[in-house]
């Protein structure tokens, strides 16, 4: 769960994740154009590629090659364990 934490305390790596709920299965380039284009953030590619690596050690990101493109797309499953950990409880 460590992993999760510190994968979703970076504003760019959150960034990242809302570009792939938007729209999942980006390459690289499409998300680095998606981040300058929607949030401002300048990022080299390779900053955002370590990024994307951050998300999927902490299982928030799959890839997938397809020829000489990489596609990522989002995976909220270990985001259940936040959920679990915590539940939502109704406010009396």
């Amino acid at each position: 769960m460590d992993a999760v934490f510190k994968a979703i305390a970076d504003p760019t790596r959150r960034a990242i994740l809302d570009e792939l709920v938007d729209r999942d299965g980006q390459t690289l380039f499409e998300i680095c154009t998606r981040l300058v284009m929607k949030h401002d953030l300048t990022s080299s590619r390779q900053a955002v590629s370590q990024h994307l690596a951050v998300l999927e050690e902490a299982g928030l990101v799959t890839s997938r090659r397809e020829g000489r493109y990489k596609f990522h797309h989002i995976d909220t499953t270990p985001l259940r364990s936040v959920v679990e950990r915590w539940p939502l409880r109704e406010q009396p």
